[in-house]
This record gives C-alpha cells, structure tokens and sequence, in this order.
C-alpha cells in the first residue's frame, strides 16, 4: 500500500449535524483481480531472443500541474538562483541549469500502473500491514526469482533485474519556477474505512488528475523548486525480450490508448493535484536484425517507427494486451482515477 500523505477535512452531513462525515478524498482504491496472480520463470538476460521485442522508446513528458521532486535536501535560494527565496526544497538540476527526473522515478511510477492493470503482486508494502496481515497472501512481493509475477518479470524484483532501462528525463528548458506547497499530513488509514474491505487492504491506491495544483503562496506555503506547467522532458526507455503483449500493456499504461486516457502522476504533492504528466511516444527504434546492427555503427532507417507505422506498431501491440495481459475491470477503475484531461478540481481545506 502506497504512502498518502493526506488527511481529508470533515463536513458536517447538515447544518447542526453532530454527524460529522469525511469530504471526498482526492483518491481511489483499484481493485485487487479475484484471481491469484500467474507466477512464472522470467526470460532471462542471457540473450537476445527472436521471437521477443527488443528496442527503444523515445518519449516526451509534458507536465501539465506543477511537479517537484525532491532530492531530500534544503538549500538557500540565492545557491540556485533565486534571491527572493531564503531557503527552498530543491529538484535534480544539473550543470547545464536544466531540471532532471530520476528514471527511478519515472519507473516507480509506470509500475505502480502496470501492476495495477495485469493480475500482479505488489512490489513494496508497509511493514506494519505485513505483518498485522492486511495483505492477501497472493499481493505480497515476490521474493522467488524463479517465480514471479506479470509486473515483476517485466520490472523486476528480488534478484531479477526486469526487462526495462529507465534514463533520468532532461527538461529542455533551463531554470525552474519556485512553489509554495502546504504541510502535509501523515497517512491515517486506520481513521478511514475506505482503505479495508473485511479486514484486508481495499486495493491499489492512485491519486485523482486535477485541472491544477495548489499553491498556497509565500506567506502560507513551503517553497519548493518545481519544473511549472508546460515544461517538457526527453528520455528514452530501453525495452528487451518483451512479448507482444508485455509491451503492449506498457504502450496502454503511457497514455497510447485513446480508449483510456491516462496521464502519469509524478513526484510529491500528489494530493493537492500537482505531478500530472502527459507522454508523447515520438518515435520507436526496433532492430530489425539484430545481427545487423551489432555489425554496423549506423542505425539503419528501418529501425525506426515514426507517423503511421508508428501507430500501427502502437495499435497492434495495444490489441495484444488487450487480448492476453490486462484485466479490464481494473484498467477501468483506474481509468476513472487517471484519465486526463479532467474537469476535476483539486481539494480545499486540510492537506
């Protein structure tokens, strides 16, 4: 179960009520699937095999609220370029002056996604919930290498390295916007009921897109290095002995199919709306003989997918998932929590 650091306000159910009844929260639980997961021997790294998917995604994140993400430590503003702030939060900003998200970030977060949508455990749970058993059994990390689950072959898990290469993502701005966030609360499940169902965890929990994110200004806020909306990263992914699909799911979990329009939800201050980022596949190289192009130090233009070959890549592998990997009530629930764009406005009150 993730971390949520947020305490919802109360409202009174009517005027003079001594009922007090908890406001909508900014999340969702998706379901667990009623099935135990299909645990199996992961492919390997020994070689390249061919009949799997080996190549490159080159992606375009767009923030569309303000993101941070934090490095952890607090330095004064006039170190990173602003006067007008005494001490702030920072983000990942290089050399260059441009902001940076740790590709342990970005994976962090397409997993979580992943996991939810195929019939897969958790990677990370609380200890405190292990071991006071409000785990199914079936949901706890795989810790055999030789057993693992949809999410776990893919991602990876206890002595598996997975199948996928995160690089950090570059913004291609330089400098930053500065945002005052408010405190945040410490997560209280045990205060709320939507997080159990007959004494067991209710489920994945995904904070809901916003149509923006809070700031509560220098007077109120804590000031915290952000990357501001419409500023946009490159990275690239690097994908090998993926099945059809395997990559197929991870295309859907991007955002690439318009039936459910997900946007990403990156970094810290999840529920006061910030983090949402939209992905933009621009182009996909695949070796057409591996052979080839260990052979030769030019990419042949074969090798890559770009306008309607592109898409027809994206659709026939999206058609695959559909077909043997996703399970469609929880893509659905998910969706309602991650579709983007969104009328959805972010929450007031306590944070």
């Amino acid at each position: 179960m993730s971390r949520t650091p947020y305490q919802p306000p109360r409202k009174p159910n009517s005027a003079g009520s001594s009922n007090p009844e908890l406001a909508p929260k900014p999340y969702e639980f998706v379901s667990f699937p009623s099935e135990r997961p299909n645990l199996q021997r992961p492919v390997g790294h020994h070689k390249y095999l061919s009949d799997r998917l080996h190549g490159t995604l080159y992606l375009t994140l767009k923030v569309q609220t303000s993101l941070h993400i934090s490095t952890g430590i607090v330095a004064m503003g006039s170190d990173i370029g602003n006067n007008r702030i005494p001490l702030i939060k920072t983000m990942v900003q290089g050399v260059d002056q441009k902001l940076s998200i740790q590709g342990s970030s970005l994976k962090g977060c397409i997993r979580s996604v992943y996991e939810a949508v195929t019939n897969s455990t958790l990677a990370v749970v609380t200890s405190k919930y292990k071991r006071d058993n409000k785990y199914p059994n079936e949901r706890l990390p795989c810790n055999d290498k030789e057993n693992l689950c949809p999410a776990s072959r893919v991602f990876g898990a206890l002595n598996w390295q997975g199948l996928l290469d995160f690089n950090d993502a570059k913004c291609e701005s330089i400098g930053f916007t500065t945002g005052f966030m408010p405190s945040l609360y410490r997560p209280r499940p045990d205060q709320s009921r939507a997080y159990f169902i007959r004494g067991k965890a209710a489920g994945r929990k995904f904070y809901y897109h916003t149509i923006k994110a809070i700031d509560k200004g220098q007077n109120s806020g804590i000031p915290v290095q952000q990357a501001g909306r419409e500023y946009t990263f490159k990275t690239q992914l690097h994908f090998k002995n993926l099945l059809p699909e395997e990559l197929g799911t991870l295309l859907i979990v991007l955002g690439q199919d318009s039936k459910y329009p997900l946007a990403l939800k990156v970094g810290g201050g999840k529920p006061i709306g910030m983090g949402t980022m939209t992905v933009t596949i621009d182009k996909i190289k695949q070796p057409q003989s591996l052979k080839q192009r260990y052979s030769s130090y030019e990419i042949s233009e074969a090798d890559e997918l770009t306008g309607e070959k592109l898409a027809q890549f994206k659709q026939k592998h999206i058609q695959a998932a559909h077909s043997r990997l996703v399970q469609k009530q929880q893509l659905e629930e998910l969706t309602n929590v991650l579709r983007y764009p969104t009328d959805r406005e972010p929450p007031s009150g306590m944070y």
